[in-house]
């Protein structure tokens, strides 16, 4: 498999969120980019020029007219960028990110991450810039802007900082609350981001619990119900099962896994949201976001 590095138009409008008719318009009037051209005079954007458009956007969404940002030297853009990103971090990082994603560079990645950090806290850090990056590289993928490359590349990295502070929040914890939960991602299933991040909130909030991993069929799961016969199971749902058969899936997990111990199951995942909470069974509890999540930590906290 080779690696996107030449973008069409439509790429990198979707990348941008600049319309291709503006950016001919650019091109033709400030001589923004240059676009190389097939024999069929179908422009073609390198790199180079993809990192240069979303610095234009950046400015440009921050007000500056695109006459005055065309007039700026390569230094001076980057200067002005350098500028602005002290005022709107966030939106600065994600830009930062998705140009590291292209480069392939861990180190920018890791640059940009910890500047976050010094001004934001995990928590933050992940719904303010991971999770929108995180959106807006499913879309990107679905539209077939980028490669299965770049999208696995950003995707792991940001993988191992949630593996990181799950780390952190092990070394001092402390079980304060029951139950226990187990965490698992159903079988063909491997997007494991969400579930992770999942973790991360159990035991920065007091609660043990026993993380599977990803593939994990249902029968995996009575060997946990043998040391833990009490106990909440976590899943999150993106791909696997197909959302039709998730019916059949929570009604085997009942009459099954949890037909002779005082179990239940969480979902949560996009595959989970047009599921009406009233049609599951009764061992299953559809959580729909994580402040849901932390909302009922919080009422298991009490109890």
């Amino acid at each position: 498999m080779t690696v996107k590095t030449e973008f069409s138009i439509k790429d990198l409008e979707n990348l941008s969120s600049v319309k291709a008719h503006t950016i001919r318009i650019w091109e033709k009037r400030y001589n923004l980019l240059d676009p190389d051209r097939t024999d069929t005079n179908i422009r073609t954007y390198h790199l180079e020029n993809l990192k240069k458009l979303l610095n234009v956007t950046f400015l440009y969404d921050k007000g500056y007219k695109i006459s005055k940002i065309a007039k700026l030297s390569e230094q001076e853009l980057l200067a002005l960028v350098q500028k602005e990103a002290a005022l709107d971090q966030e939106e600065f990082a994600i830009k930062a990110l998705k140009t590291s994603m292209f480069d392939f560079d861990y180190g920018l990645f890791n640059r940009t991450y910890d500047q976050l950090l010094e001004t934001h806290d995990f928590r933050s850090l992940f719904f303010e810039v991971f999770v929108p990056l995180l959106t807006d590289i499913g879309m990107l993928w679905q539209t077939g802007t980028i490669d299965p490359a770049h999208e696995r590349f950003i995707s792991e990295l940001i993988k191992q900082k949630v593996i990181i502070n799950i780390e952190r929040a092990q070394q001092n914890f402390e079980q304060k609350h029951d139950p226990i939960f187990a965490l698992y991602l159903p079988y063909e299933e491997i997007h494991e981001i969400g579930l992770l991040y999942v973790n991360y909130e159990l035991i920065s909030s007091g609660f043990k619990s026993i993380y599977l991993g990803a593939n994990i069929p249902l029968d995996s799961l009575f060997h946990v119900l043998k040391h833990h016969p009490t106990i909440i199971f976590i899943s999150y749902f993106t791909v696997q099962p197909e959302r039709s058969t998730l019916p059949e899936y929570f009604q085997e997990f009942q009459s099954s896994v949890c037909a002779s111990a005082n179990c239940s199951l969480w979902i949560m995942g996009s595959q989970t949201h047009a599921l009406d909470s009233k049609q599951l069974p009764k061992s299953v509890t559809k959580i729909a976001n994580v402040e849901q999540l932390r909302s009922r930590l919080e009422t298991l906290k009490k109890s």
